[in-house]
């Protein structure tokens, strides 16, 4: 039982140092089937390294947010992250544009816009204000709500 334990918490302990592996440059994406093998990517361990992710709350993690304005003279948001964990994210983010004095911009575009983020994966997502008056934005983020 002991000899048990101490695989599963060495097993954890690589999956949490991060044992995937990167490309030197961003721009060009590595998939698990082409990588050499770890214990994310090796058949017989992927799915303790999977549980464990989903045990530990792996997730999405936001990287770079940039804001500048469009030919058009809106409010743009681009938005970039990672998926850290070995399954598909599906989260829903609400964009609430505010003007110069801090107001929200009220619009019927103020709605919960899903994102995917693939497992393991890189993701992106831009939105744009409806108005020039607008000058800063708060974005929000929620769990994807199912419609039934």
């Amino acid at each position: 039982m002991k000899t048990l334990l101490l695989i599963a918490c060495m097993i954890a302990s690589v999956v949490l140092i991060g044992c995937n592996e990167q490309s030197s440059d961003s721009r060009v994406v590595v998939q698990d089937k082409v990588k050499s093998d770890n214990l994310g990517g090796n058949a017989v361990t992927r799915p303790i390294v999977a549980a464990i992710s989903a045990v530990v709350g792996h997730g999405v993690e936001v990287k770079d947010v940039t804001v500048k304005r469009n030919d058009a003279d809106l409010l743009e948001v681009n938005v970039k992250g990672y998926n850290k964990a070995y399954s598909t994210k599906q989260f829903e983010y609400f964009m609430e544009w505010l003007d110069k004095d801090g107001a929200v911009i009220e619009s019927i575009t103020n709605k919960w816009m899903p994102v995917s983020a693939v497992a393991r994966s890189n993701f992106s997502f831009k939105t744009v204000a409806t108005t020039p008056e607008a000058v800063d934005f708060r974005m929000n983020t929620r769990k994807n709500r199912k419609v039934k």
